[in-house]
């Protein structure tokens, strides 16, 4: 009996080696079939990337099992790094002009052999110019009669000189398109409401716009004011006045502010109109002048509103 339990233990551990033996053979077989025995390096590394953009490219390679991979490159550019690891080549070019770097290599070694990525090139292109600026607050109305005008402030930052244009141009004003001065003094049929006005700076292929706007061309104001008064007969010292010359009328929208005048020679007048008086309330004051030029002190105000 104990014979054959020997034999049958030693058969059985027969058994077992076999077994081993067919297992460790199965799994070499498996390791072969997705680990090739060459060194192998692929991909497509993009060859051009606008400046301020993120570049990045890693390539697929393969070798014997069980060997350590370490990665190379030639010609690499000052603005990326590289990962020996894994061979990635990445970083952002900063550029103001285009740029080409050639002839960058990126390579791999097992430690006994190495294969490598045909060389190849990246186009750095510029980095866009900032556009121009432009502001300014354009008048929003103008009588019929009146002139209007208008120049935006535009400026480019690289110097580059600007063009002007217009979209929707008023019937009745001229633009500049080298100043973006837009005018005109619109007559009374031109009366109404111009909208969707943009002026536009141009530098090369960059522009900027103000805001549309609307010009409101409004009919001219034709009011007027009659003025009277007693002729001045004596001096202000109680003497009597024997060579009045004449008198001033003063007048304006603001009453401490008289910007306008009207000289009467003559003795005799002692009414006058006014005419032409835009829309506002106006102030009209009156003094008296004699033959020598001596002019009397500002008399009270009168004043009207011009609906």
């Amino acid at each position: 009996m104990q014979q054959l339990k020997f034999r049958f233990g030693r058969r059985a551990r027969q058994i077992g080696v076999c077994g081993f033996l067919l297992l460790t053979l199965a799994a070499y077989a498996h390791v072969r079939r997705h680990h090739p025995d060459t060194l192998s390096i692929s991909g497509t590394p993009p060859t051009s990337d606008p400046s301020g953009h993120p570049y990045s490219f890693a390539p697929t390679a393969s070798g014997p099992y069980g060997r350590t991979l370490t990665f190379a490159i030639s010609g690499r550019p000052s603005w990326a790094s590289f990962n020996a690891a894994t061979g990635q080549l990445s970083g952002t070019p900063v550029s103001t002009a285009a740029i080409t770097y050639p002839n960058i290599t990126i390579s791999v070694s097992d430690g006994s052999a190495s294969a490598a990525l045909a060389p190849f090139s990246i186009s750095v292109s510029a980095a866009p110019s900032p556009p121009p600026t432009i502001s300014g607050t354009p008048a929003s109305s103008v009588a019929a009669g009146s002139a209007y005008s208008f120049t935006p402030v535009a400026t480019d930052n690289n110097g580059t000189p600007l063009t002007f244009s217009i979209q929707n141009l008023p019937g009745w004003a001229t633009f500049s398109a080298a100043t973006g001065n837009l005018s005109g003094t619109p007559g009374t049929s031109f009366a109404g409401t111009y909208s969707n006005i943009v002026i536009s700076a141009s530098a090369g292929a960059a522009s900027v716009s103000l805001p549309a706007f609307a010009i409101t061309v409004t009919q001219a104001a034709s009011g007027s004011a009659t003025l009277s008064w007693t002729q001045t007969m004596q001096n202000t010292n109680g003497t009597a006045l024997t060579d009045l010359a004449g008198y001033r009328i003063y007048y304006g929208t603001t009453a401490s502010n008289l910007t306008q005048s009207i000289q009467l020679s003559g003795t005799g007048l002692t009414t006058y109109v006014i005419s032409n008086l835009s829309s506002a309330t106006w102030y009209f004051g009156m003094t008296a002048y004699d033959s020598a030029g001596a002019e009397s002190a500002l008399s009270n105000l009168g004043s009207k509103t011009i609906p």
